[in-house]
């Protein structure tokens, strides 16, 4: 057995686990989620689900199965099928009169500092209204999640478990966990239960499988992994169909592979490491030296800058670092100008302005 004891834990849906065949949503399979999360909240587990399904299951509803569809018709699939979703959702908790929230989130929530502490507070309020709440990135309008460049439903689990201090991470999906070799190919392969260390041959070994209905595949889950396991959160990949799935994986029993959790960084800390930076920051051998060694980074060792960013956003610190920096793009170089045409006791304490405090930097592994 395995002592994983949480008190919050964050349940990702895939959608070929949470959609039948034909594309449609297996209300049934809903139903039998939500009775294990009214058992966990029984026993004091908090319980956030991120689903997705919400443009396969549009697909189907409109018919488009099948079809090649560009951004605007995934986005109106995207529309039909979220009512779909929580109509699903709502249908099933309300068996156990438990209400459910939609929380519809693009990246930059988790990239600007005042939405992302409002979404943190509404999570909480949520949790104290006796409210489960159901996340999905918000297909409608970020274009990113579509084409892949933000990622997918697993790294949006694997933000939400880092930023709401979730100590278990559960990904339902449509195989067993993570195997040494690809299962559809290879009838000698073995299934890894346990992983406790990102290495080059787990990224190696993770498969690239996709489909129509679904964006992610292994690669991602491993991605959404080094998330948690850097959070504090262990994380488990498991057969969704499996019975009674979740509350076996919370108990402890050993099906799927765990990841374990390594604790490293600060709620805050976390923050910034995952968010996305706005900007990068070029600086000098003398200013990387001080940054590493736990200090400030400042004006002096600034040497030119990249992007647009405002004052309270995250940036890039050359190639090793990100932080909450000070001051706006534009200030950073008006400072910078200034400091070069003056020659005094004034220009001196400007040169040697805080751009960064040390304890608003992140050193990236």
């Amino acid at each position: 057995m395995r002592n994983l004891s949480p008190r919050r834990v964050v349940i990702k849906i895939g959608t070929n686990t949470i959609c039948r065949q034909d594309g449609t949503v297996d209300h049934d399979y809903i139903a039998d989620i939500a009775r294990q999360v009214v058992e966990l909240e029984s026993k004091g587990i908090q319980s956030i689900i991120v689903t997705s399904g919400a443009i396969g299951s549009g697909s189907t509803e409109l018919n488009l199965n099948g079809k090649n569809k560009d951004i605007p018709m995934k986005q109106a699939c995207a529309a039909v099928g979220q009512a779909i979703l929580m109509l699903a959702y709502r249908t099933a908790f309300a068996k156990y009169a438990k209400p459910v929230g939609q929380i519809l989130v693009t990246y930059g929530a988790f990239s600007d500092r005042k939405r992302y502490l409002n979404l943190r507070k509404t999570i909480e309020e949520l949790f104290k209204l006796g409210v489960v709440p159901i996340v999905n990135e918000n297909d409608v309008i970020a274009t990113d999640e579509i084409d892949e460049v933000f990622g997918d439903n697993d790294k949006l689990s694997a933000l939400v478990a880092a930023n709401m201090d979730a100590d278990l991470l559960i990904l339902l999906t449509d195989v067993d966990g993570l195997y040494d070799r690809n299962p559809n190919f290879d009838p000698d392969a073995r299934l890894l239960t346990v992983v406790d260390e990102i290495t080059k041959d787990i990224e190696r070994i993770a498969g690239d499988k996709r489909n129509e209905r679904s964006v992610g595949g292994m690669r991602t889950k491993i991605a959404a992994a080094k998330i948690a396991m850097q959070s504090g959160c262990n994380m488990v990949i498991a057969n969704g169909r499996l019975e009674n799935v979740v509350l076996r994986v919370v108990e402890g029993e050993e099906i799927g592979t765990l990841f374990t959790a390594t604790p490293k960084y600060t709620i805050k800390e976390r923050w910034i490491l995952f968010a996305c930076p706005r900007g990068k920051l070029v600086i000098d051998e003398g200013a990387e030296k001080a940054v590493k060694e736990g200090k400030s980074l400042l004006l002096c060792g600034v040497q030119s800058i990249e992007g647009n960013f405002k004052k309270g956003d995250v940036v890039r610190i050359g190639n090793f670092a990100k932080g909450i920096v000070n001051f706006s793009s534009a200030e950073i170089v008006a400072m910078k100008v200034s400091s070069k045409c003056e020659n005094s006791d004034q220009n001196s304490n400007r040169i040697r302005k805080a751009i960064i405090e040390s304890e608003n930097i992140v050193l990236l592994n």
